[in-house]
């Protein structure tokens, strides 16, 4: 069966298409046969090898991809909310050659819903994983109506899912970009609008003096940010940080692995996209022969809106 992945890890010159044996399908399982896969930076890191150390898996090859879209094939005993020949789309835990890159892919149940009405699976691709990141993060800050949410980074996939949600959710958005992308950020619901950069703290305390309730780090910045938030605020972060154990700040590394079988989750946002509160943003598409050239563009940098293989 055909996949893209690596026998050796380095750079994106290591991805090439790869057979691998086919999955079988247990109770509670659903089978894809699979038309899209998102790239996302996580799948570059895989790719290089970072995660090597914690893969059960210690033989090639090893396939990336967390986010998948195709038409249901098949379905274990127990599931009853797909069909056979439903377009739906799932989160992917890979480790070994069990990541989203690959034709067919056999998922828990709970990791699988229906894809929005009237979008593409190369759209629909573009929303589990990244949509239940930002899902996850806001549950775990726990704000309330009327309370402020900075997000940086929100030009981004999973900033920019963090900015619609907390607008859904009824906060209000303070949120950074470039001068390029103001009108994106803008676009996608931010009551305020303030420039991206190492100062982005001082720039979010000039409109909230008091500092924010919360923030959503989806730039990365770790420490730098942290200035922004008031004392006691939550901050959620996307690769591990923990704080810096200052000013009683409730710090929450947003770990998407926890809530891949969050299935009412992952259906809320497939809802809120058919609501129009939520917008799929598919950047460019890739066939999966030329997935280098996908992650060698989002390496590069500068992408607005998901890179998608397809198969």
């Amino acid at each position: 069966m055909r996949a893209v992945g690596v026998t050796e890890f380095g750079g994106p010159e290591v991805l090439h298409i790869v057979d691998v044996e086919p999955e079988p399908l247990g109770p509670g399982q659903v089978r894809l046969r699979v038309q899209a896969a998102a790239v996302s930076p996580t799948d570059t890191h895989a790719r290089s090898g970072a995660y090597a150390g914690r893969d059960p898996v210690t033989t090639p090859p090893w396939v990336p991809g967390m986010d998948v879209a195709g038409v249901v094939t098949e379905l274990g005993e127990s599931v009853g909310h797909l069909a056979v020949g439903d377009l739906a789309m799932g989160v992917v835990v890979p480790f070994g050659p069990h990541g989203a890159y690959r034709e067919d892919k056999v998922l828990p149940g709970n990791s699988v819903v229906r894809a929005p009405a009237g979008v593409s699976a190369v759209e629909a691709s573009t929303l589990p994983m990244n949509g239940l990141t930002a899902r996850f993060s806001l549950d775990l800050m726990g704000l309330r109506p009327g309370q402020v949410l900075a997000v940086t980074g929100a030009a981004g996939a999973y900033g920019g899912y963090v900015v619609q949600l907390a607008k859904a959710g009824g906060l209000t958005v303070v949120a950074d970009a470039s001068e390029a992308d103001e009108e994106l950020v803008r676009g996608l619901g931010a009551d305020v609008v303030v420039r991206r950069g190492d100062d982005v703290a001082e720039r979010i305390r000039e409109h909230v003096p008091e500092g924010v309730d919360g923030l959503a780090d989806g730039s990365v910045q770790d420490e730098l940010v942290l200035p922004a938030v008031r004392d006691g605020g939550a901050v959620a972060t996307v690769r591990g940080y923990r704080g810096n154990g200052e000013r009683d700040l409730r710090v929450f590394p947003t770990m998407v692995r926890k809530v891949a079988e969050d299935r009412a989750a992952l259906d809320a946002l497939r809802q809120l996209v058919e609501d129009g509160a939520v917008t799929l943003r598919v950047a460019r598409t890739f066939p999966a022969e030329e997935a280098a050239e996908a992650h060698r563009a989002l390496e590069a940098g500068g992408v607005r809106g998901r890179l998608v293989l397809t198969f």
